[in-house]
């Protein structure tokens, strides 16, 4: 069961990376296989900004800065 909710994210993620190149989609993907709890930590920051009333865009970035260190180890 495993393997398919992998493969079934995997396939959701890169539909949500449409433009990205191949290559920087892999990085971002061995990386989310990394540590996954950290990307979904970072997911849950930025929905809780996005319901203090933030937009998606800024409250993803910000959480993106915060967090800059450790996704700069992860994607390396």
């Amino acid at each position: 069961m495993g393997f398919f909710k992998n493969l079934a994210m995997k396939q959701m993620l890169k539909s949500q990376m449409k433009g990205v190149p191949e290559e920087q989609q892999e990085k971002i993907l061995a990386a989310i296989e990394k540590n996954p709890q950290f990307f979904e930590d970072i997911a849950k920051k930025v929905q809780q900004k996005v319901s203090e009333g933030k937009d998606q865009m800024s409250a993803t970035m910000e959480v993106m800065r915060e967090n800059q260190d450790e996704l700069r180890k992860l994607m390396s």
